[in-house]
């Protein structure tokens, strides 16, 4: 199965920590269920237009909740870490300046 470019990259992942990394030239995504590394990098590149150094794939894993006597689990998911090459940056991630 073939997933399209446009595809691939579902929403920014919004956290502290994904925010820290920022300053490293990395960047957090959550990212189709059958996505690989070459597709994240190319997604990536043609939606931002910038260099990609490098891509870490990590399997969220699901997570058990219980709501009252109610038991559940949260679907897990896949997020990638994208690393740019130096002087890159995206600028949807900056803060405005004030």
């Amino acid at each position: 199965m073939s997933i399209e470019l446009n595809q691939v990259l579902i929403a920014p992942v919004v956290s502290e920590k994904s925010y820290a990394e920022i300053e490293n030239g990395k960047y957090s995504f959550r990212v189709h269920a059958d996505a690989h590394k070459t597709q994240v990098r190319q997604a990536v590149e043609q939606a931002f237009n910038v260099k990609v150094d490098a891509v870490n794939i990590i399997q969220v894993r699901p997570k058990p909740k219980r709501r009252g006597l109610i038991k559940g689990t949260r679907p897990g998911w896949k997020k990638a870490v994208v690393k740019l090459k130096p002087g890159q940056e995206i600028e949807i991630f900056q803060a405005p300046n004030l």
